[in-house]
């Protein structure tokens, strides 16, 4: 198993700690950081600034937000990125939600799986070095609908990268499906380790759609590592993010991470905490958040309960798990994020 970090979807304040923070995780052997975007800053520029910095660990997007950019400019971004840190990146892509697509950006979140599905074929399509014309339902290259009709089919500018693993954010039945179909990897959240056949089921079926095997993606899902010997306490405060999650990111007819708990076996409860951040009664809101979610989404007490946590997720086919290490400042959060390479060593000599 693979460990993986993540830069959060907030502010950055302090890039030098951002970078000491990634250096050290390097040097500790996590495979890859992921940087994610919201409404704060964008998921690209901090990939450039840390590919300068470091050497070995690989750059991944989760996740580009799927609308906001063209297929073109993805697949551009995504070979310079590619480019300049030496074959480290690794490209993520994600729909978002209406609640940031059409009220940040100002674009319809209109059929986004099937959107997914044809700007990943359209930047495959660059990344072959294909001279590009395509033609779908929301893409038609070159453009001759309403347009001048003096668009030129072109072939990429630059050299085709060898490899940009491309990995998909979904959480739905369908669009797990289509993950399994197109994508080399994806980017779980809201993951029991315990429920993972209602994730890993349909990327497997759409895997073998196609003639593919789950072996050829990687499968990647994550949360916070917080050692320590109080953990009703730590649940409790890792129940304010949670809530957020299930109550505010998306609306009362969209929210993806809500409706993912809801098929996990808390359906009463996600629909509980949605209605009461909705309603504004946030605090009550985090109250009703079930321990057993928090727990279940997170790695938390000793060493031995993490070790036995992470062995679940690897049981489960879990192939690259994203660790959150909890820590007032720097060091705390390094010195776990250290104890918990520590325990994926120990594990990683033990049969499934």
């Amino acid at each position: 198993m693979k460990i993986t970090i993540g830069l959060g979807r907030g502010e950055i304040t302090d890039w030098d700690e951002v970078s000491t923070y990634v250096i050290e995780a390097e040097k500790l052997g996590v495979d890859c950081l992921w940087t994610a975007e919201a409404w704060a800053h964008d998921v690209v520029t901090p990939l450039a600034y840390l590919a300068a910095k470091t050497e070995k660990i690989k750059l991944g997007t989760s996740i580009m937000q799927l609308g906001t950019r063209t297929p073109a400019l993805v697949a551009m971004t995504a070979m310079a990125l590619d480019s300049m840190s030496n074959g480290r990146f690794r490209l993520g892509l994600g729909s978002s939600g209406p609640q940031v697509i059409e009220g940040w950006h100002g674009i319809p979140f209109a059929r986004p799986i099937a959107r997914t599905r044809e700007v990943i074929e359209i930047v495959k399509r660059i990344f072959n070095g294909e001279t590009l014309t395509y033609q779908g339902k929301f893409y038609e290259l070159p453009l001759l609908t309403n347009a001048t009709g003096e668009g030129k089919a072109l072939r990429p500018g630059a050299s085709p990268p060898k490899n940009v693993p491309i990995y998909i954010a979904s959480l739905g039945p369908k669009n797990l499906h289509m993950t399994g179909e197109i994508a080399d990897g994806w980017l779980g959240t809201s993951f029991i380790p315990e429920h993972a056949d209602l994730f890993i089921d349909p990327i497997r079926e759409g895997a073998q759609s196609v003639g593919r095997s789950i072996d050829d993606l990687d499968l990647q899902a994550g949360g916070t590592i917080w050692f320590t010997e109080d953990v009703d306490e730590a649940i409790t405060t890792l129940k304010s993010g949670l809530a957020f999650s299930i109550g505010a990111m998306g609306s009362r007819q969209h929210n993806f991470y809500n409706d993912a708990y809801r098929r996990q076996g808390f359906a009463d409860e996600a629909r509980d905490v949605q209605r009461l951040w909705l309603a504004g009664e946030h605090d009550e809101a985090r109250s009703r958040v079930p321990d057993e979610m928090v727990s279940g989404s997170n790695l938390i007490g000793d060493k031995q309960m993490i070790r036995e946590r992470l062995r679940m997720y690897r049981d489960a086919g879990i192939t690259s798990f994203r660790a959150n290490p909890h820590g007032n400042n720097l060091n705390e959060r390094l010195e776990a994020l250290g104890k918990f390479m520590d325990i994926v060593i120990e594990i990683s000599t033990e049969k499934s």
